[in-house]
């Protein structure tokens, strides 16, 4: 039997029954797939602005892209949650625009809900978004769309007063009404005080085993990014290598006439080909 759609309510009934999984996607087949092997959250992150894009950060990545992209995953999908990553400077103005740019994720992405990174700074930006009736997921400890202008690409929660600070910034953001956070780059023992200390799932990357779910970036755990590959990151396959081989092996046949053979030909009937043969002698093709 089919699966029913998710709903913001059923992520929230899995904390403490079973683990949450997530991965990102940024188009039709890929989301397709995820949705196939069962994941519970796809999330179309800003991190197309580097796997798919080629940009060397999530910075340069823009709304209208971020919405393209939205729309391939929506076709995909019929199972999972979807999630829109708000990309840099998009919630960071004002409060209308921000409203304005989560509620694109909706109506035109087909997004069931909104991510966006921040602590207790940007709490009154999640609630003003909640508040719009556009579901939002949280993100603290590392983040990248200011990790290069503030600490860097650095775990975060090593020393206890930094850590207590990160800890106040899950805890805001679930009192802003965020229906879930993402914990990024985060020692393990203190993402698992903060999944203790929510009502609210968390999900982890780089974070531990013990949060209540785990998201990846899909090109990282399917070995198709080889820029860099961060220590959380496990790779499930090497497809890589495998596309590598695959194109030279194509390559190498078309070059010597190996591909496409008779079985990857089109033929007409012998009857239709002697007909032609006929026309082609008498130089029929050239009366109109």
């Amino acid at each position: 039997m089919e699966k029913g759609k998710l709903r913001i309510e059923d992520i929230l009934m899995m904390k403490g029954k079973r683990k949450i999984t997530m991965v990102t996607a940024y188009d039709y087949p890929t989301a397709l797939l995820a949705d196939k092997a069962g994941i519970d959250i796809i999330l179309v992150g800003d991190t197309c602005s580097m796997v798919v894009l080629g940009y060397d950060s999530t910075l340069p990545i823009t709304m209208d892209e971020m919405i393209y992209h939205c729309k391939a995953v929506k076709r995909g999908v019929k199972h999972a949650l979807i999630v829109g990553d708000m990309p840099f400077m998009s919630f960071n103005v004002s409060k209308e625009d921000t409203i304005r740019n989560a509620g694109r994720f909706i109506k035109e992405g087909g997004c069931d809900a909104v991510k966006l990174e921040g602590g207790i700074i940007i709490k009154d930006t999640v609630k003003a978004i909640v508040d719009a009736g556009i579901p939002v997921m949280g993100h603290v400890g590392l983040a990248p769309q200011t990790a290069t202008f503030l600490s860097g690409y650095r775990v975060k929660g090593k020393e206890a007063t930094k850590a207590m600070k990160i800890i106040q910034d899950a805890k805001s953001i679930e009192s802003s009404g965020a229906f879930s956070i993402v914990l990024e780059s985060l020692t393990s023992e203190v993402a698992k005080i903060i999944t203790h200390e929510l009502s609210i799932p968390t999900i982890g990357i780089g974070a531990g085993p013990d949060c209540d779910g785990q998201v990846l970036v899909l090109h990282d755990l399917l070995g198709l990014f080889e820029k860099f590959t961060p220590k959380f990151v496990k790779k499930y396959a090497n497809l890589s290598n495998e596309i590598l081989k695959a194109l030279e092996t194509y390559r190498d046949e078309v070059q010597k006439g190996i591909f496409p053979d008779d079985q990857h030909s089109y033929h007409m009937e012998k009857a239709e080909f002697d007909k032609l043969q006929e026309m082609l002698k008498k130089k029929s093709y050239g009366n109109r």
